[in-house]
């Protein structure tokens, strides 16, 4: 509470103070962190969903796998299960592998059995592999925007407190007075964009670390699964030349 002409008047709210006290230069620095940290959290809310999708599917599709003993049993249903990483590598490696297989005997012909060499199988290996890159690649995209957000978003809030000091003490000089309530709004205005750069930096910083951590933890996923397939492959369709 301030007292003023001996009546009680409620002190301004200190967002609206800043605010109202910011030049110009500070106002744009702090609807551009604005919108920044509402693209940051767009970004967080997209990729969350996509991670919690990911491993919901990949899960369900796991446990499917290891209920058929045929490696391409699920891959003859002709099924196809959007934003699952592990059935992209699966599904790629079983069309790379049918166009590998070879027929012993006239194919059609009863007793004949479709197998696989050596060579093939590395190929077929490679395409496995290609394809583990490639989701993960996926799953990582947005990153680079967070990472920028946490880097970037204190430098730009300090660039709006050093502009607006700069401003507070050009005043000064030209009133030639130093004097509490000649600096104090300035300088409270300018420390404002520093607070809008932390705002947008922390959170962006967890959410890229969560991020992170999940995502190492499925490239591990992707690849103990593109080992798991290949293997089945080599046991049920591998013939020595």
């Amino acid at each position: 509470m301030l007292l003023q002409a001996g009546a009680p008047v409620a002190a301004p709210n200190e967002l609206i103070y800043v605010w109202t006290e910011s030049t110009l230069a500070g106002k744009s620095i702090i609807v551009f962190l604005g919108v920044l940290s509402m693209f940051v959290w767009s970004v967080m809310l997209q990729k969350v969903l996509q991670t919690r999708q990911a491993r919901k599917l990949n899960k369900l599709f796991v446990d499917e796998f290891h209920q058929h003993e045929g490696v391409l049993v699920i891959h003859d249903r002709n099924i196809h299960i959007e934003g699952c990483p592990l059935f992209n590598v699966y599904d790629n490696g079983c069309k790379d592998l049918l166009g590998r297989l070879k027929t012993n005997g006239t194919e059609g012909e009863l007793g004949s059995e479709q197998y696989a060499t050596v060579k093939s199988m590395e190929h077929v290996k490679r395409t496995i592999e290609s394809d583990v890159a490639k989701e993960s690649l996926k799953l990582e995209s947005g990153l680079i925007q967070l990472a920028s957000a946490v880097s970037g978003a204190p430098f730009v809030g300090l660039l709006g407190t050093v502009w607006g000091v700069m401003s507070t003490f050009t005043n000064v000089a030209m009133l030639q007075t130093a004097s509490l309530p000649v600096m104090a709004p300035g300088v409270a205005a300018a420390l404002g964009t520093t607070v809008a750069g932390l705002l947008v930096a922390i959170p962006s910083m967890v959410g890229y670390n969560w991020l992170v951590h999940n995502l190492r933890v499925f490239t591990v996923e992707l690849d103990n699964f593109a080992q798991e397939l290949a293997s089945c492959m080599e046991t049920e369709f591998l013939k020595d030349e």
